[in-house]
């Protein structure tokens, strides 16, 4: 099986300079996230697997794949637990 990630609906995304705001509408609550976590919400408009959001910051940015692997596992970590990404098992 494979887990698949995407962002919540209510979630609503500005790329400011080096940087992102990410506001929940039903929590009402706002996030700053950095240039690194905006490219991984962008990614996460469609369901993505790991390894792909993995290929899509390797693109972006001059990182190899254990760079890349570890920045994305952590910030699904941090936004699993502030609800800003739903996860499904195909």
């Amino acid at each position: 099986m494979t887990t698949t990630f995407r962002r919540h609906p209510d979630l609503r995304l500005a790329a400011l300079d080096g940087e992102g705001v990410v506001l929940h509408l039903g929590s009402r609550k706002y996030f700053t996230v950095s240039e690194t976590g905006v490219a991984i919400l962008d990614l996460l408009e469609q369901p993505r697997a790991l390894d792909q959001l993995v290929a899509g910051l390797m693109e972006r940015y001059d990182v190899d794949a254990a760079h890349a692997d570890q920045s994305v596992r952590a910030f699904l970590d941090r936004c699993r637990s502030a609800g800003l990404i739903l996860e499904s098992e195909s």
